[in-house]
């Protein structure tokens, strides 16, 4: 299983939302290219960025910081916030980036991410952000009537990378990270599903390490991390015996 460390961007920092909330930021660093940096010496080969006024502004809102991380950092790069064209999603992958995150338009405009799942082959990640069981979307801002398993399923045969399920509700409060909702997903669909929202240390990794078998390829933490909570190494280290 993969342990992705996370890099929220908000106006070129460093931060973590409570509940998807942008009135609710806590700022951690105001170096995200040294940030990523520190994560890689840390031991981590993968890295979760997300511009979250890019999410919310439909467009990318902190390329530069960005194109800092991807300078600094060594290894695999998955980045959501903002990708709604063809445009973003070239200039992305042509700038190294591993892989793509779409969570807003995989409900509004599907065919646009199968088509880009297709071209891009294991390069798109479909964001299931859930709020009470449905898809939430505009950088969580709106809840749709669309079921969360309904949505994943309808990237089934797309060629889609991976789901990414996020419990808006639990995202940055460390309450721990929604294990049953995200094995229930992974058992309902065929496309491998990360973890995401609530991390709060050990053993939300090591719970969720012991359903890989169901389909859990990873697990994104930010805020366990950024205070201290969980240690990276310990918890990559734990996660690479899955």
């Amino acid at each position: 299983m993969i342990v992705f460390p996370a890099i929220d961007l908000k106006g070129g920092e460093v931060v973590r939302l409570a509940e998807g909330d942008m009135d609710r930021a806590t700022v951690y660093a105001d170096d995200p290219a040294a940030q990523a940096l520190l994560f890689a010496e840390q031991g981590a080969e993968f890295l979760h960025v997300v511009d979250l006024d890019g999410a919310f502004a439909g467009r990318p809102e902190n390329a530069e910081a960005v194109e800092g991380i991807i300078e600094n950092f060594p290894g695999y790069i998955q980045l959501g916030g903002g990708i709604r064209n063809v445009q973003t999603v070239e200039r992305w992958f042509d700038m190294g980036v591993a892989r793509l995150v779409i969570g807003t338009a995989a409900l509004k405009d599907p065919q646009f991410v199968k088509d880009m799942a297709r071209e891009f082959e294991n390069g798109i990640v479909v964001a299931v952000d859930a709020r009470d069981g449905f898809v939430a979307t505009e950088g969580w801002a709106e809840t749709s009537d669309m079921p969360v398993v309904d949505l994943a399923r309808r990237f089934e045969d797309a060629g889609v990378a991976s789901i990414l399920f996020t419990d808006v509700g639990r995202d940055g409060m460390l309450t721990g990270c929604n294990i049953e909702a995200t094995v229930d997903l992974a058992r309902a669909v065929k496309i491998p599903v990360i973890a995401s929202g609530g991390v709060k240390g050990i053993d939300d990794i090591h719970m969720l390490s012991l359903h890989a078998k169901d389909g859990i390829e990873g697990v994104i933490t930010g805020r366990a991390i950024y205070d201290g909570r969980l240690d990276l190494a310990t918890a990559i280290a734990m996660a690479s015996r899955t």
